[in-house]
């Protein structure tokens, strides 16, 4: 342990972190520089339930006072433009897996600042099985994974599945997200069943995916489930 303390040591004087959107020497332990880190746009004026960027303060967006999601609130911690989005489609589509540390480790940060309440655990939401093997891995889950271990260690647990395959709501108009996803996913939980969860994706565009996992985990018996993402477009 000693030794590779040493070696990670020298490496670091060597070869100093740099910061993955300017180029300039980061941080330790984090691939951004502070200047960079202070630019990005974070979301501060929000709906509270479902995180939507709002132009003043407000508790709640009007679609949400009309027609409340499945989950209680959501915790975005950034608005999905610019670097922000530049970051995730790296991360997401090139797999920069050093893009995904880096957003996992921000918005990190930025929960801890709101103030989030602590669920029981994180549950990252599930890709197909055919699009996590043609992915590689599963974005939602390392970001989760990250959380995890910048937040205390929060319990990383898998009980979502997703019965089928669909397609890319990304590839959808927002009219026809939900139809796209409903029933798409099950719940599987433990005999004790956890009261306060919370979801981690990477986006939340419209909220469609995000309200039917926590649909299918309210249907199973958890009395809250959050949303923690790191974007909210």
């Amino acid at each position: 342990m000693l030794f590779e303390g040493v070696i990670s040591t020298v490496g670091r004087w060597i070869l100093p972190p740099v910061c993955l959107i300017c180029g300039r020497r980061a941080r330790d332990g984090l691939d951004c520089c502070a200047g960079c880190e202070a630019d990005l746009p974070t979301n501060r004026i929000a709906c509270c339930q479902c995180g939507l960027p709002l132009a003043s303060p407000a508790r709640r967006c009007g679609r949400c006072a009309r027609r409340p999601p499945a989950f209680a609130t959501t915790e975005a911690a950034f608005e999905y433009v610019g670097v922000v989005e530049s970051l995730v489609q790296r991360f997401k589509f090139r797999r920069d897996l050093a893009a995904g540390r880096v957003l996992g480790a921000l918005t990190a940060k930025r929960l801890a600042a709101a103030g989030a309440a602590r669920p029981q655990a994180l549950v990252p939401v599930p890709l197909h099985w055919r699009r996590r093997l043609w992915r590689g891995f599963n974005q939602s889950e390392m970001i989760a994974r990250d959380l995890s271990r910048s937040l205390g260690g929060i319990p990383v647990a898998d009980l979502l599945e997703r019965r089928r395959a669909t397609p890319a709501q990304s590839a959808l108009p927002a009219a026809r997200r939900g139809g796209n996803v409903r029933g798409a996913f099950r719940a599987r939980l433990p005999g004790c069943r956890p009261a306060h969860l919370a979801l981690v994706d990477d986006v939340m565009t419209t909220g469609a995916t995000l309200n039917e996992c926590a649909r299918a985990l309210r249907r199973a018996g958890v009395v809250r489930v959050d949303v923690w993402v790191v974007a909210r477009a």
